[in-house]
């Protein structure tokens, strides 16, 4: 028996998108995004609970899940700093920024801080090439950064 369920708010949500949905298989995206909003990131129990809703096996959810960047299989900090990695940020100094977050938070992409506070993760591109070099922060965009910038980000959320 899996331990995660879906709070009855999506619960609803579920049954309401069953009804646009011909297929259930349909439902895995948009599942596994309640899922995340719901808990924070998608755990194993999540996985076979959606697999059981969609009449599907774990392994097709978890490929899913795993082949996007903006899903998290392990618990994120409470700001999730991704810093994209491609070739526009590269060329504007996004390696030199990601060492000095590294140095300031005190662990490696990928990590999180003991207190959980911070998770920073390299992605691929974040589709603001414009503006290199770019991170997401919980999901808002700040661009054209700099040492300054990232001191200054950091600093606001202490």
């Amino acid at each position: 028996m899996s331990a995660f369920v879906f709070t009855p708010e999506n619960e609803e949500k579920f049954a309401a998108l069953l009804q646009r949905y011909p297929q259930k298989s349909s439902l895995t995206l948009p599942s596994l995004w309640m899922v995340q909003y719901q808990e924070g990131f998608i755990s194993e129990d999540a996985i076979v609970f959606l697999a059981k809703k969609l009449e599907t096996t774990p392994m097709n959810i978890y490929s899913v899940a795993s082949f996007y960047t903006m899903f998290n299989l392990k618990p994120v900090g409470k700001y999730h700093i991704q810093i994209c990695k491609t070739l526009s940020c590269m060329l504007r100094g996004s390696q030199e920024i990601k060492k000095h977050i590294e140095n300031r938070l005190g662990i490696k992409a990928g990590e999180n801080t003991k207190d959980m506070k911070f998770t920073l993760t390299e992605v691929e591109c974040l589709g603001s090439c414009g503006s290199a070099p770019c991170m997401s922060l919980n999901e808002a965009y700040k661009e054209n950064l700099t040492i300054e910038k990232i001191d200054a980000i950091l600093d606001s959320l202490a």
